[in-house]
């Protein structure tokens, strides 16, 4: 199984993986949440990295860089235009002298692990179709051989849309995760390789193939990219936006961790790339919650949402998925007891209104809830009142939300890396429905504000009304409570998203 929130966590919300033949769960993601103490700083002497967020003019930059050094920091990179450097230092008290320096708004550790980077585990292989399974599979009017066990498609009109366009070339969907197999049948034919990195290191490596991943790593980006925009091309499966360009951003180490210096070199390279929507089916480690209260979790907060608003102000709409914990982030507290997931976890109660899901719970990003065959939501599905936007198919057990012939699973098909495919779920397959969606909005309004894109989005999506009570296994208990009228509310936001729609309003 891909190792994606479970023993320490993949920030995607990616609890299962399947095989065409399997109709049960493997075992989950869990999340992760932060615990009363601040990040754990380096005491051995190791090295640990960094974000520091100052002034964007040139003499507090200037003095900012000289500080890091006195500090006896080394800086990795610095991005100018949003006032974040990122640091290495094997200095306990880094941060903290940092945070004295004038122009310095805040600094922290982005990791309670030393430095380089996690080494390589192995997060399993998801079952995928046979090679007789796929042989066996047969295009039919006019459809991807595969494309009869999706679902997911007619649940958001995608078939319908994809009578009147298959979307633009023009427009790129930037995949921010664990990398891209840009060599898959479903994915080469739209890959954009010029917009491809690896921004793992925190800076940006554009090796030819560094946007892949290896063996040992998760398949996950290859799948969402894939539900995106795989090619209507008489193989395999079709995505959301088959017209569409690709783009893989790698932002995860070998062990599944998606840290802040990377997910801001990932945003900051889209938008610098004009890749016009980011996908975003994770969470940034170590801290599934990153309260602001806490120094070192307020800079990574400050850090990621200047780059979220960077790119936005560049044009690119970034959506995120909600989180597999059923977790509802407008409560007045949650226990989250798995942060951080590269240290010591410790149970926290916490207050989601001043502990944020970065970047899904930052101003302007989409954040996505995921929905099941039945159109209700998932039963994994985070949720809230004023923090969903809107929802779209991410799967759920056949046993609670079973699809109608001739698909069989109630989970998300999607490509694996070496031209395989098989069936994921979780929020981290609802947000890729909705950036396709949203990359058919901008194919159909190319000259689309990040805004108007967004405005649309929302206003096309199927207003979709709470389920009362919401007993997704039966048993006689009500699971969740959905709260808000049939036109806004915290299961499905402002609904459903509607590719159909995306392509004639």
């Amino acid at each position: 199984m891909a190792h994606l929130r479970s023993q320490r966590r993949l920030a995607l919300a990616v609890p299962l993986v399947l095989s065409l033949t399997s109709l049960g769960f493997l075992p989950g993601a869990a999340s992760a949440a932060p615990r009363t103490a601040p990040v754990a700083q380096a005491a051995d002497g190791s090295r640990l990295s960094y974000v520091v967020n100052t002034g964007t003019d040139r003499r507090t930059l200037t003095a900012v860089r000289r500080a890091v050094a006195a500090a006896g920091g080394t800086i990795v990179t610095t991005y100018d235009r949003i006032g974040v450097v990122v640091a290495h230092s094997a200095d306990p008290g880094f941060a903290q002298a940092m945070r004295a320096v004038p122009g310095v708004r805040s600094a922290g550790a982005t990791r309670n692990a030393p430095l380089p980077a996690q080494s390589t585990t192995d997060v399993g292989t998801p079952k995928a179709l046979t090679a007789e399974e796929v042989a066996r599979a047969k295009a039919t009017d006019g459809q991807d051989p595969l494309e009869s066990l999706q679902w997911d498609l007619p649940a958001i009109k995608a078939d319908k849309a994809h009578e009147r366009t298959l979307g633009s070339r023009r427009v790129t969907v930037g995949v921010i995760d664990t990398g891209v197999d840009d060599t898959h049948p479903d994915i080469a034919p739209n890959f954009d390789r010029d917009a491809s990195v690896n921004c793992v290191a925190g800076t940006p490596d554009t090796t030819d193939g560094a946007w892949r991943p290896t063996a040992a790593e998760s398949p996950h980006g290859t799948h969402v990219a894939g539900e995106i925009a795989g090619a209507r091309n008489g193989v395999g499966i079709t995505g959301v936006a088959p017209g569409v360009r690709v783009a893989g951003i790698k932002v995860s180490t070998t062990a599944g961790y998606f840290y802040t210096e990377a997910v801001v070199c990932g945003l900051m390279w889209a938008a610098d790339h004009h890749v016009d929507v980011t996908n975003n089916s994770y969470y940034t480690d170590p801290w599934n919650f990153n309260c602001v209260d806490d120094p070192d979790q307020k800079a990574l907060v400050e850090a990621i949402t200047r780059a979220t608003r960077y790119a936005e102000g560049k044009g690119t709409v970034n959506v995120a998925a909600a989180g597999n914990e059923s977790y509802d982030l407008d409560a007045d507290s949650l226990t989250d007891p798995v942060s951080p997931n590269d240290g010591t976890p410790g149970d926290r109660v916490i207050d989601p209104h001043r502990c944020f899901d970065i970047p899904t719970q930052l101003p302007g990003v989409v954040t996505v809830a995921a929905t099941g065959a039945k159109g209700l939501k998932s039963s994994f599905s985070n949720y809230g009142l004023g923090v969903i936007d809107v929802a779209a198919p991410g799967g759920d057990s056949t046993a609670y939300q079973a699809p109608a012939p001739p698909a069989t699973s109630g989970l998300i098909l999607g490509p694996l890396p070496g031209g395989k495919w098989g069936y994921m779920a979780g929020t981290s397959m609802a947000t890729p429905h909705v950036a396709g969606v949203a990359a058919l909005i901008k194919s159909t309004h190319p000259h689309a504000s990040a805004a108007m894109v967004k405005a649309l989005l929302y206003a096309e999506a199927d207003a979709t009304a709470c389920a009362d009570p919401y007993d997704i296994d039966a048993d006689g208990k009500v699971d969740a409570v959905c709260e808000g009228s049939r036109n806004r509310n915290g299961f499905y936001g402002w609904g459903t998203v509607n590719a159909l729609k995306a392509v004639t309003w």
